[in-house]
């Protein structure tokens, strides 16, 4: 998901961090409960780690990031090249914010990608983040292992969320154009066996249009940090998504009733305190992204 910049919002919330006893069942037994990039605030985000880790709390779906390699691998990523914050070179020296560009996902195959290290220097944005050497997965290698967990440890297998991450000016630069994006990410799908347990999500309109045109029975995820009204976004769009997804701030009980009488879910990102996601439940959101999994 994209930082939305609070300006032009009043946060109603407290951001306190509180000793809660763990969230309780919402009264929506199919309430879906996400873990954001895995567990972005316990382990290193997109990488096998957070993910399993994030199976040891209650959520019922994986959120990740895809963008395509040079051999045309789907990589669980949140930017289509190694960020500077994260990111070490395989000697260990750490990717600078002027060399970051020279390292796209696009241009780099699964297997000098994996060399790179994305967890040993932690997140300056979450110091509560365990530190841990570790690489960016192909899709196909994430699902894999996040099944042979749920097996092992008789837990049930959990749906994921997959953002498909791409704008126009990155087409044929940094990731494919949307027709052979969208193909490539449906084949990694075909291929792992998620088809009933995944929906695709998007930011970008020509990918949201490429997903339901390719694949008109997957379930699409409408992803929104703009300040226009549902039903303006919606117009955008040729088709009806079954999921809108916006930053929470941007919800209210009136905007979520409008979405569920057009028969929409809404699952906002990304909620991190226990106030905001009592919050989020009371007025009636079917499911939460969080970081923190910890925290549900």
């Amino acid at each position: 998901m994209r930082f939305f910049p609070l300006i032009l919002l009043t946060f109603i919330f407290s951001c306190k961090n509180t000793n809660h006893p763990p969230m309780k069942d919402t009264k929506n037994k199919q309430f879906d409960w996400q873990g954001h990039r895995g567990a972005r605030g316990l382990l290193p985000e997109n990488t096998i780690p957070a993910f399993l880790k994030a199976l040891e709390y209650p959520v019922t779906t994986l959120e990740l990031d895809v963008a395509i390699s040079k051999d045309r691998k789907v990589i669980v990523t949140h930017e289509p090249w190694f960020n500077h914050h994260i990111s070490s070179h395989p000697d260990g020296t750490p990717v600078t914010e002027e060399e970051e560009m020279n390292f796209l996902i696009y241009n780099m195959t699964y297997e000098e990608i994996k060399k790179f290290d994305v967890g040993s220097r932690g997140n300056p944005k979450f110091p509560t983040q365990q530190p841990l050497k570790t690489f960016k997965p192909s899709l196909v290698d994430m699902v894999k292992a996040v099944d042979d967990y749920c097996e092992k440890h008789h837990r049930a297998k959990p749906n994921f969320d997959i953002e498909v991450k791409s704008q126009p000016d990155y087409y044929g630069k940094k990731t494919p154009p949307p027709a052979e994006y969208v193909q490539l990410v449906l084949q990694a799908v075909a291929q792992t066996g998620i088809q009933n347990r995944c929906n695709l999500q998007a930011f970008d309109l020509n990918i949201l249009e490429e997903i339901h045109r390719q694949a008109p029975s997957i379930t699409v995820a409408y992803l929104i940090e703009n300040t226009d009204s549902p039903d303006e976004n919606l117009e955008k769009i040729s088709f009806k998504p079954q999921i809108y997804s916006p930053y929470f701030l941007l919800l209210n009980k009136v905007v979520i009733d409008g979405l569920h009488a057009k028969n929409i879910k809404v699952i906002p990102w990304t909620v991190n305190e226990k106030e905001q996601m009592k919050y989020m439940i009371e007025i009636g959101v079917d499911g939460i992204i969080t970081d923190f999994p910890n925290r549900i």
